[in-house]
């Protein structure tokens, strides 16, 4: 077993190969998660991905946004492979989010992200899924159009067809 775990570790160090394959859509956690680009016109989005985060001062904050790409990382053997999303995240401090005093939902503010992030890939087995809709008040208020409501969904795993 030792010659095995210091083989791997000898592969990891080498970094990963210099080809990387991207995707359209990913399957992770029992959420089926597509690109932005993918899901673009289709009746359903599975594009918008929640990761748990935390700040410098130590608060724990959910980051958000839609998925942009899905890329596989390979380090020179077939087991260790590393699948990344890229994405570009809302800003979740106080200038773009808010709590919804009447529902007690979270909005953002959809035009507000953050800026100079280094840290657009996170490991895809971090991410859950989430969806955006316009608040209630949106019929009568058009003005809100840049506030979204984030909602969690529950993993369904894998419906095969037969």
């Amino acid at each position: 077993m030792r010659k095995s775990v210091v083989k791997s570790l000898s592969l990891l160090s080498l970094g990963p190969e210099r080809k990387v394959k991207c995707y359209n859509e990913y399957f992770v956690n029992g959420y089926v998660f597509h690109t932005e680009e993918y899901g673009h016109g289709r009746k359903t989005y599975n594009n918008s991905v929640c990761v748990k985060g935390s700040t410098s001062s130590q608060l724990k904050v959910d980051y958000c946004d839609r998925l942009e790409e899905v890329v596989e990382l390979q380090y020179h053997s077939e087991q260790n492979r590393v699948f990344l999303f890229k994405c570009y995240w809302y800003d979740m401090t106080d200038r773009g989010i808010r709590v919804d005093p009447h529902y007690g939902l979270v909005e953002i503010n959809s035009k507000a992200r953050l800026c100079n992030v280094n840290g657009v890939f996170v490991f895809a087995k971090q991410c859950q899924q989430v969806y955006y809709t316009y608040t209630p008040s949106f019929r009568k208020d058009r003005s809100r159009v840049d506030w979204l409501f984030i909602l969690k969904t529950k993993p369904r795993g894998r419906v095969e067809l037969v």
